[in-house]
C-alpha cells in the first residue's frame, strides 16, 4: 500500500465546493500554526481509491519527521532523514524508500514554513468555520499539491489531500489532535526499524 495513492472521495468533493467567507485564516497565520507544530499525535482515516478504509494513528516530530501506524494491516510509513519508507508486512522485500522531498507532504514538516513565498500556495477557500489553502513546491511544482484544511478558532489541521505527480489523490483526516507531546526518536528511526525486523 502506497502512501500517496490513496483517496477520500467525498472529503474532496466537499472541499471543491467551499465558498469564501471573510472570517478566513491568513497565511501569515496558518504559517505561524504549522511552524508551532513540533510535535502531534492524532488518531487518522484514510479511504483507499477502491473504497476500502484504512485506520491508525499518525505520530508528527518537526522538522522532517512522521509516522503514520496503520491498524488495518500493520503496514507503516515513516519519514524520516529526508526519506519515505513504506513497511509492507506482506511483502518479503525491504522496505520501499523514496525522497520525501518528491512529496507535498515535506512542506509541513519542512524546518520552516512560509507560506507567503511566491508560487507556493496556489488556491485558497474558506466558510463559516474551516480555511482550506492548495500549497506545491514553488520550485517542483511537478511534484504535486497538498490541499490542507484548517479550523478557524481555535487553529488547528483537521485533513489533508496529496495530490502526486501522477495525478493520485490521497486523503487524511484528522481526529483527537494533540499537541507537544513527548515522542522518542526511536519511533522515527528508519535504520532502528529495519534491524528490528531483520531479527
Amino acid at each position: 500500500m502506497t502512501l500517496l495513492r490513496l483517496a477520500l472521495a467525498p472529503v474532496f468533493a466537499l472541499l471543491l465546493a467551499v465558498p469564501a467567507f471573510a472570517g478566513a485564516l491568513s497565511l501569515d497565520q496558518i504559517s505561524t500554526y504549522l511552524n508551532g507544530l513540533e510535535t502531534a499525535q492524532a488518531d487518522f482515516l484514510q479511504v483507499n481509491a477502491d473504497g476500502s478504509t484504512a485506520k491508525g494513528v499518525l505520530y508528527i516530530k518537526r522538522p522532517g519527521r512522521a509516522r503514520f501506524e496503520y491498524a488495518t494491516d500493520k503496514t507503516l510509513v515513516m519519514a524520516s532523514g529526508g526519506q519515505v519508507a513504506i513497511f509492507d508486512p506482506k511483502s518479503n522485500q525491504p522496505a520501499e524508500q523514496y525522497p520525501l522531498a518528491r512529496t507535498p507532504l515535506n512542506l509541513i514538516l519542512a524546518p520552516t514554513v512560509d507560506l507567503g513565498r511566491a508560487k507556493m500556495v496556489v488556491g485558497r477557500e474558506s466558510d463559516a468555520t474551516t480555511t482550506t489553502i492548495v500549497a506545491q513546491d514553488p520550485d517542483h511544482p511537478e511534484y504535486g499539491t497538498i490541499r490542507l484544511v484548517f479550523t478557524n478558532a481555535p487553529v488547528a489541521l483537521k485533513q489533508w489531500i496529496i495530490t502526486d505527480d501522477s495525478g493520485a489523490k490521497t486523503a487524511v483526516v484528522l481526529s483527537g489532535l494533540k499537541t507537544g507531546v513527548d515522542l522518542g526518536a526511536r519511533l522515527f528511526s528508519i535504520k532502528a526499524e529495519l534491524d528490528a525486523r531483520k531479527k
